[in-house]
């Protein structure tokens, strides 16, 4: 078996793939040093990632701001491992041995920095608790 065909896959999917999706995927790539294949999409995606949460994101040393909003497509679900929602309902197509999760979080859209710090720290939380499940030799 090859090491890419080891690498657990998440697929993080919030609404516009601007805000919290994208947030989750930086803090991922930053936690799990490329141990985890990520993907990140929307259901329904804007035109750009939030600059509020690049912004948030900076200032933990994360830069987002190479990443683009993408629609969800059935392909990014079957691919995945774990597929972690954030505000998109039943837009995600549904997969038989895939694990779903829904973190409930506020959307960052339209926010002021303050309120986008505290999204952006419950997504931190989050993943570093998602990296110690899918690679519990790791620490973050």
């Amino acid at each position: 078996m090859t090491e890419q065909a080891i690498k657990p896959s998440v697929l993080f999917v919030c609404v516009h793939n601007a805000g919290r999706s994208q947030m989750a995927a930086g803090f991922l790539r930053h936690m799990a040093d490329d141990k985890i294949e990520i993907r990140s999409a929307g259901s329904l995606p804007a035109d750009q990632i939030n600059p509020t949460a690049v912004q948030a994101m900076a200032e933990r040393g994360i830069d987002i701001t190479n990443q683009h909003p993408r629609l969800l497509t059935g392909q990014d679900v079957e691919q995945s491992d774990v597929v972690i929602t954030m505000g998109c309902g039943d837009t995600c197509a549904f997969y038989p041995g895939v694990r779903y999760e829904e973190w409930e979080l506020g959307d960052p859209a339209g926010q002021d920095i303050a309120v986008v710090r505290r999204i952006r720290d419950d997504i931190e939380v989050r993943v570093a608790q998602l990296v110690q499940q899918l690679l519990p030799s790791h620490c973050p």
